[in-house]
C-alpha cells in the first residue's frame, strides 16, 4: 500500500512528478491527484510545480519530516514484530567499510540472500569513522570497520589480513629510495593513513621522491597494476593472480608483518534481531574461510 506518507517522502527525494510516479508504481495523474489530496488536507501546498521539477515549500519541509519520522516508526515497529517470530524477515541494515564493501562482503550477501530471501538489505559504505557514525545515528543495525576500533558496543573480530608494498619491478623495500616511480596513494581514514607515515617514518628519513593521490582503492591498484607507480595495499583487495611483486610491510626491529583487522561492531540489542544474528552466523563462516 502506497501511503501519503511514502509518497512525500519519495516526492521530496525525486523532486520530480514522473520519477517520483515510476518508483511508486503509479501513473503520474493518480500520483498528481493523490498530491491535491495530501495538500488539502494539510491545508497547504507543500511542493511548486515548474518545468524544472517540484521545488519544497517551508510548510512542505516540515511536513516531510515529520513524514519520514511517522515511516521509521511504522518499520520499527514492523521489525519489532517481526523479531517476535523464528522466521527471518525484515531489512538487515549494514555499513560497512567501502574495501571490504568491494571485496569481501559481496559473496557475504549472496550467501545470505540465497539462505533468506525474504529479508531486506540496506546497505551504506564508506569509511570506518562513517560506519561508526551511522551506528550511533540510527542509519545501521551493525558495522563492519577496519583498523583499531574504539567501539564500546559488542565487537566481534573477523580477520585479519597484511599490507604489501605491491609494484611491477621493485622486489625490496629499500628500492623506493631509488626509483623514479611515485608512490600512488589513496584517500582513506586517517588512521590508515597515520600508520602508513608512521610506517615509512620508521624505515626512511626522507619522503617519496613523487606522489599521487587518487579518491579510491581501486583506481590506486589499477595504476599500480599498470606500472605507473607503486602502492600499498592490503591483502583483501589482491587475489594473489596479479602480474605484480608483493613485498610484506615488516616492523623494523622485529620484522612482523604489518597488518590491517577487520571488526563487526554494533549494539546488542541489534544482534538479537533475527535478520542480524542470521547475518553475523554467515559473516562468522566467511571470515573463518577468508585467508
Amino acid at each position: 500500500m502506497v501511503t501519503d506518507f511514502l509518497i512525500i517522502r519519495t516526492l521530496a527525494e525525486e523532486q520530480n512528478m514522473r520519477k517520483a510516479a515510476e518508483r511508486l508504481f503509479l501513473s503520474q495523474p493518480a500520483l498528481s491527484l493523490r498530491l491535491q489530496t495530501i495538500e488539502k488536507e494539510w491545508n497547504t501546498k507543500l511542493f511548486l510545480r515548474s518545468q524544472k521539477g517540484l521545488t519544497v515549500t517551508p510548510e512542505g519541509e516540515l511536513v516531510i519530516e515529520f513524514a519520514n519520522q511517522m515511516l521509521q516508526q511504522r518499520e520499527e515497529v514492523f521489525e519489532a514484530i517481526q523479531s517476535l517470530s523464528s522466521k527471518v524477515h525484515g531489512t538487515l541494515k549494514i555499513a560497512c567499510a567501502s574495501i571490504v564493501g568491494q571485496n569481501w562482503l559481496p559473496k557475504v550477501l549472496k550467501d545470505f540472500v540465497q539462505t533468506y530471501p525474504e529479508a531486506k538489505i540496506s546497505l551504506l559504505t564508506g569509511w570506518s569513522s562513517e560506519i561508526v557514525k551511522s551506528i550511533y545515528d540510527g542509519e545501521a543495525q551493525i558495522g563492519i570497520v577496519r583498523g583499531q576500533s574504539d567501539w564500546k558496543g559488542n565487537k566481534i573480530h573477523l580477520f585479519r589480513d597484511t599490507l604489501y608494498l605491491v609494484d611491477k619491478e621493485m622486489t625490496s623495500i629499500e628500492e623506493v629510495l631509488t626509483t623514479d616511480k611515485p608512490f600512488i596513494q589513496f584517500k582513506s581514514d586517517s588512521n590508515y593513513y597515520q600508520e602508513i607515515q608512521q610506517w615509512w617514518q620508521k624505515h626512511f628519513t626522507v619522503n617519496p621522491k613523487r606522489q599521487i593521490i587518487v579518491d579510491q582503492i581501486e583506481t590506486c591498484k589499477q595504476m599500480a597494476l599498470n606500472g605507473i607507480g607503486y602502492a600499498i595495499l592490503p591483502s583483501i583487495t589482491l587475489t594473489g593472480h596479479e602480474d605484480v611483486n608483493k613485498i610484506p610491510l615488516t616492523n623494523n626491529e622485529e620484522q612482523f608483518e604489518l597488518t590491517r583487522d577487520t571488526w563487526l561492531i554494533g549494539y546488542d540489542a541489534a544482534f538479537n534481531l533475527p535478520q542480524v544474528n542470521a547475518f553475523v552466523e554467515i559473516v562468522k563462516k566467511h571470515a573463518n574461510n577468508f585467508q
